[in-house]
């Protein structure tokens, strides 16, 4: 608890932080609230709800190969600012396009709207890097997770309230407040040029085809050269695989399953177990984090998560399912604190951008895929207990990877502790 009233002390990180908050919560009350107004308007073709979650995921895909050069080449802070402008504007635009309702523009002002806030991440990652110590990443990586989790919390519960009192209208005007306050609280930002601008200055002119893909392609040699970055980045893409399929199944197993009648009101009391079962594991995760190797804790944490998954597939109820998934969010936050605290201190900052513009697309690529999967095949094809066995399953075989893998490496990065910085 010092270190994290200590780490607000640094009026950087406190705007980057509620910057991140107000970001993130107008994204999951806009496309949450969506999701919910397409399967009231569609109940009977569920392909909906997967198609607007891959509308969050699909423009990774486009954009991958700049995204990290941009925040290393680029000034970190102005993309920030202009990641949360732009989503502004098109968040004004997406109020027009739903009032005409036509679907396949809807969705291409998401998937536009998607594609631009891709950008924020890398950046603001960037930037953190440069202000905080080795010391916090941890800490700071453990006060993210707890902003998730109350999303989580609260999340699912604000949109659907939001929706229900005033519409998906209502929604769609908070997405565009929370944007407009995260441009305010990064433009009021006091940065060092070098955390800005990690690799000197470049303008427009710098960045040719040839420049972007010599740039990612070192990225890529970064990533592959370095044997202990490059397992973790390895189970990223499994993670993809988990992302995609929790976006849609728990809303799946209480409309098709466990509560029909009465899905959106569970849905809240789902967002309430999840949630906060992820906040008491970040609590303790964050403590852990100062006694336990950050591997130790990754693994377990993974086979906790994804035995209690598989698990609540079996649940007879909708209370004992909401139990079940309470238990398993207990130990997501011991994965996710732990790779938040330890990329960082093993990646050169002048790479940030480029290591995490290799990251998400791998993640994304597999959270897609999963997600077109689950629109062509459920429920015709795949039941939705299967679709608990693949992510509790994929959560376990990571565990299990990690298992063999990352003790090896992390004795190598122990015995030549420069290793990675220099290459």
């Amino acid at each position: 608890m010092k270190k994290m009233i200590e780490i607000f002390k640094n009026p950087i990180f406190l705007k980057l932080f509620f910057a991140n908050f107000t970001s993130h919560m107008g994204s999951v009350i806009g496309l949450t609230a969506f999701m919910f107004y397409l399967l009231d308007r569609f109940s009977d073709q569920p392909m909906y709800a997967s198609v607007t979650e891959m509308m969050y995921s699909l423009p990774t895909l486009v954009v991958f190969f700049l995204v990290g050069v941009f925040a290393d080449r680029m000034d970190r802070q102005k993309i920030a600012y202009h990641c949360d402008t732009i989503s502004a504007f098109l968040t004004l635009l997406l109020f027009g396009v739903i009032f005409i309702g036509w679907l396949p523009l809807i969705f291409a002002v998401l998937f536009l709207r998607s594609g631009v806030q891709k950008f924020f991440f890398p950046a603001e990652q960037g930037i953190l890097q440069g202000v905080l110590s080795k010391d916090d990443y941890s800490t700071a990586a453990g006060l993210n997770q707890m902003v998730m989790s109350l999303f989580m919390l609260l999340g699912n519960a604000v949109a659907i309230f939001v929706y229900w009192t005033t519409g998906i209208y209502g929604a769609i005007a908070v997405d565009f407040a929370t944007f407009v306050i995260s441009a305010i609280l990064i433009k009021k930002c006091v940065i060092p040029e070098e955390v800005r601008l990690p690799n000197g200055k470049h303008s427009w002119k710098d960045l040719n085809i040839q420049s972007v893909t010599k740039d990612f392609t070192a990225g890529m040699k970064y990533i592959l050269n370095h044997k202990l970055l490059l397992s973790l980045i390895g189970g990223f893409i499994v993670f993809g695989i988990v992302n995609g399929g929790f976006a849609v199944i728990p809303i799946f197993i209480l409309k098709y399953k466990l509560a029909p009648g009465s899905y959106e009101e569970y849905s809240i009391l789902l967002g309430v177990a999840f949630g906060a079962g992820v906040l008491i594991g970040s609590i303790f995760s964050s403590m852990l984090t100062q006694k336990f190797k950050f591997h130790v804790l990754i693994v377990t944490g993974l086979v906790i998560s994804g035995t209690f998954i598989i698990a609540a597939s079996f649940a007879p109820t909708t209370w004992i399912f909401l139990m079940i998934i309470f238990i398993a969010a207990l130990g997501l936050p011991l994965v996710n604190i732990a790779i938040g605290g330890w990329m960082p201190s093993i990646i050169d900052p002048k790479m940030m951008g480029r290591v995490q513009g290799w990251i998400n697309p791998l993640m994304m690529l597999s959270q897609s895929i999963t997600l077109g999967v689950i629109a062509i095949t459920f429920p015709s094809v795949v039941t939705v207990e299967m679709l608990y066995w693949l992510v509790g399953g994929c959560l376990i075989i990571v565990g299990i990877f990690y298992t063999i893998i990352l003790p090896k490496y992390v004795k190598e990065e122990e015995e030549t502790p420069t290793a990675v910085l220099n290459g």
